[in-house]
């Protein structure tokens, strides 16, 4: 177990949680569902981000599931990338900027999206997925 996944469960930021593979095996393919459907060229954008942000949502989470741990906070979810996956900062700081965006539309109806932010979410959410799948099945706990 990761020293800081070990701290943020102490301070309570994500509560410890046996994984389950069926849990982990859903969440993935909801993440793959939504990834693919975020590239309807004929949705709007504001769909197709949010799509796409529930996508990359999916996939962190299944990395946080693997390691035994769960958050009801996407932005901790987002955040553990580093921790779960080994993925860089750059990774996870794409994940909270489109977190924050989304929020300013869901209860500030502000819809702040560029072109830009779909691509740098777009390439964020592939490596949260590709090294998620990496991870193999859930190893059976002794």
């Amino acid at each position: 177990m990761s020293e800081e996944l070990e701290n943020l469960a102490w301070t309570g930021r994500i509560k410890r949680e046996p994984p389950d593979q069926s849990e982990f095996d859903g969440l993935i393919q909801q993440g793959e569902d939504k990834l693919r459907d975020s590239q309807t060229l004929t949705l709007s954008l504001v769909s197709r981000f949010d799509l796409l942000y529930g996508a990359s949502h999916s996939f962190a989470l299944a990395a946080l599931r693997w390691h035994g741990y769960r958050s009801d906070q996407r932005k901790v979810v987002f955040q553990t990338v580093q921790h779960t996956l080994g993925l860089s900062a750059d990774v996870w700081r794409v994940l909270d900027k489109s977190h924050t965006s989304r929020n300013l539309a869901d209860y500030g109806g502000q819809f702040q999206v560029s072109e830009q932010l779909f691509k740098d979410l777009l390439a964020a959410t592939k490596m949260v997925r590709d090294a998620v799948l990496k991870l193999g099945p859930i190893s059976p706990q002794v």
